[in-house]
């Protein structure tokens, strides 16, 4: 069983990071890409990442000096969304970070597939952005055969989950909050519920599906009924899970 899951687009520079760190697999095509980036005018990548003039401007110049080898720091600590706050690789013990490596894929607009400890640098670039052609025809099959299962949790968004589907079976994983008439996914804490699942996966070394049904956090709980073998459900129905979950994301 393995698992992919999105990278962040709030990145960070880990100096104290002392893990070893491992060589992403694509760096070659990876570096074609870069090319192609720094190749842009300032307005040329502002059309292409579509996204403030502020956050243009700082792609920009870090584009501008980009290296792969200056001062890369393990994926898995570098991006710091959401997902990875509650993930919180940095408190896990020496086994769950050993579970992670053996299970954990994050992909990558500029990368293409990371393992949690491949080395990368701050960079901005989503997949779906256009070069000027498509990322997803650039990367085509690469990233899905990277992948040497067959069981795939995906805990990625769509815009990433797009570069395995094609090519290989996912486990599609939903987090739903029950309303008096009706179920609906909620971004913020859809993002934090997957961290706390491969949390839960990692410390529990989790190898079987039927054991990934066992996730409790926040309140949530899998629904046997509207799952099936490709789409896993899971529902919580108390509103102060959510308050809860708010309040302490907001400390």
């Amino acid at each position: 069983m393995k698992m992919i899951i999105s990278p962040a687009k709030q990145m960070k520079i880990c100096e104290d990071d002392l893990l070893p760190l491992s060589t992403p697999r694509f760096l070659d095509k990876a570096a074609y890409l870069l090319h192609q980036l720094q190749s842009k005018s300032y307005e040329e990548l502002k059309e292409i990442l579509q996204c403030s003039d502020k956050l243009a401007a700082e792609a920009y110049q870090n584009y501008q000096t980009f290296r792969f080898d200056q001062n890369p720091s393990a994926a898995i600590l570098t991006y710091k969304g959401i997902q990875y706050q509650y993930m919180a690789p940095q408190i896990l013990e020496d086994a769950s970070l050993s579970y992670l490596h053996n299970h954990l894929f994050i992909l990558s607009g500029l990368y293409g597939i990371l393992k949690p400890f491949d080395g990368i640098v701050k960079y901005r670039l989503e997949m779906q952005a256009k070069l000027p052609n498509s990322l997803y025809d650039y990367w085509t099959d690469d990233l899905a055969n990277t992948i040497d299962d067959n069981v795939i949790l995906n805990l990625a968004s769509e815009e990433y989950a797009k570069c395995i589907r094609p090519y290989k079976p996912l486990i599609d994983v939903h987090f739903y909050e029950q309303l008096p008439n009706k179920r609906v996914e909620k971004g913020v804490y859809v993002k934090m519920a997957r961290g706390q699942l491969v949390r839960f996966l990692a410390e529990h070394q989790i190898e079987s599906l039927d054991d990934v049904k066992k996730f409790r956090e926040s309140g949530y709980e899998f629904d046997e009924e509207t799952s099936t073998e490709t789409i896993f459900n899971f529902v919580r129905k108390s509103n102060n899970h959510e308050l809860n979950i708010k309040t302490k994301h907001s400390k």
